[in-house]
């Protein structure tokens, strides 16, 4: 009679083996991935602000004038409380409200922009603080310093 044999299986050496490698892997991959996450951040912001600066440059076009800073640019999505310029409004001139930033942040607008730019829109970067470096940096047309 023949007695069945233990079913293979892997012993607790080969399974932290196996583990050590995998974390090895990922903290080598792992720091590359998430640069390029905040490289994508930036990138998105830029975007962004570029599209908001065209909905503001439409908006001037039809309105006759720039969005006040009290209206901000809310005023691209919901007609402006001034009479005057509702008449002349043919918004919205984004398709969804005013979007965050990729770090959840308000985009900022302010009258007037830097080098003689109208307005200014930008992000305050990573940090949601003025100034900074790199991911911190703040993205967009600025406003005068």
């Amino acid at each position: 009679m023949r007695v069945p044999s233990k079913p293979a299986g892997f012993t607790l050496l080969e399974m932290l083996v196996v583990l050590v490698i995998i974390g090895l892997i990922a903290s080598l991959v792992g720091p590359r991935l998430f640069s390029r996450v905040d490289s994508s951040k930036i990138q998105v912001a830029e975007t962004q602000v570029r599209l908001l600066r065209g909905a503001v440059e439409t908006f001037r076009l039809e309105v006759g004038r720039i969005p006040t800073a009290e209206e901000g640019l809310a005023v691209l999505y919901s007609a402006p409380a001034d009479e005057r310029a509702r008449a002349r409004w043919r918004g919205p001139y984004l398709d969804e409200a005013v979007p965050a930033d990729p770090w959840g942040n308000p985009y900022r607008y302010s009258v007037p922009g830097r080098d003689g730019l109208p307005f200014a829109i930008y992000s305050l970067g990573a940090d949601g603080q003025v100034g900074g470096e790199g991911n911190d940096a703040d993205i967009g047309f600025l406003p005068p310093q």
